[in-house]
């Protein structure tokens, strides 16, 4: 029995059922010349969703991705430090002392994952150094993503790969060479570093990664294009800063801009474990977002809550089986 046919026969009521109304909504978007930006919060990376978001990105299910900084490098982490990753699943009964114990070894926590400090981030803190160096010699100034596909391009990392490549999201984006915006970007392990060499005099300038505000520009511009000849979809894993930052591109366009003609989203999903609460991007109903010209009254829109680590493969599956 095929992942769809089993979710068909078994996801019938519920958040269950939702699951397959989305992944069913999400086929026939496609199937409409329609096409897909996901959006990353959380440790989806670490989480290695790369093993099912890699393929959906490879046979174009997915054609943009929205993420935190986190997402964009923990995947890489993953790429070249896999066998010194350590799980901990009695994760809520650790005490202080066996927190202090895994800081003390460089063992840094996310739920029952502990990232390795010096096989995951500082092997490839000397190779984006190169790269920031390379690119303050030149005059030139890059996106964040930019970096880690000339990063992965360079080939430098290849020797210290510890899973098959094709299990990881961020390969198969470079690949596709798929836009991927990093609102926030600041708020991650490699842009603390940047900051620490900026400070330290090994760069000159924070200039050399364009900011936020700049990627909103290139969202807008890349919106314009692209809704030209498609409609784009929107698939949100969590919330925070990589959903909200791009569901705004429209009513930038539509209401500050004042180009009425440009479609809303097509369609609109979010896997959430935030329940609906007042004030909560994050847990606000889809039909709010129709308020503020993000989607139309009659976008198909699903909200999904549960885990995002054990539906999205489940959806991608579907959708890769139909």
């Amino acid at each position: 029995m095929t992942i769809r046919s089993f979710m068909k026969h078994h996801f019938r009521h519920f958040n269950a059922a939702v699951c397959v109304d989305a992944a069913e909504a999400w086929v026939t978007h496609l199937n409409n010349n329609g096409k897909m930006l996901v959006t990353l919060a959380g440790a989806m990376s670490t989480a290695e969703l790369g093993i099912s978001l890699a393929e959906m990105i490879r046979q174009d299910k997915v054609h943009a991705i929205c993420c935190t900084g986190a997402n964009l490098e923990e995947d890489i982490f993953n790429l070249v430090a896999h066998s010194h990753y350590e799980r901990v699943p009695h994760y809520r009964s650790l005490s202080v002392e066996d927190e202090l114990d895994l800081y003390e070894r460089g063992m840094n926590r996310v739920t029952d994952t502990c990232i390795p400090e010096h096989e995951a981030i500082r092997r490839i803190e000397k190779e984006v150094l190169c790269l920031w160096q390379k690119a303050e010699n030149e005059g030139k100034r890059y996106f964040p993503y930019e970096y880690m596909y000339q990063l992965l391009e360079s080939g430098c990392l290849k020797k210290h790969y510890e899973i098959d490549p094709k299990n990881s999201w961020m390969i198969a984006a470079q690949e596709k060479n798929l836009p991927i915006f990093t609102p926030g970007w600041e708020d991650s392990t490699l842009a603390n570093i940047f900051v620490s060499h900026v400070i330290t005099g090994d760069l000159k300038s924070c200039d050399l990664v364009k900011s936020g505000v700049e990627q909103m520009q290139k969202i807008v511009t890349w919106y314009q294009e692209e809704a030209k000849t498609t409609s784009f979809g929107f698939f949100q894993i969590g919330g925070g800063i990589a959903g909200d930052f791009p569901i705004c591109v429209v009513p930038l366009i539509r209401q500050d801009l004042e180009q009425r003609d440009i479609p809303l989203w097509g369609y609109f999903c979010q896997i959430s474990d935030s329940t609906t609460s007042f004030g909560s991007y994050s847990g606000a109903v889809p039909n709010e977002k129709i308020s503020w010209g993000k989607i139309d009254a009659t976008t198909p829109r699903f909200v999904i809550e549960s885990d995002a680590s054990i539906v999205a493969p489940l959806i991608f599956q579907y959708v890769l089986e139909s």
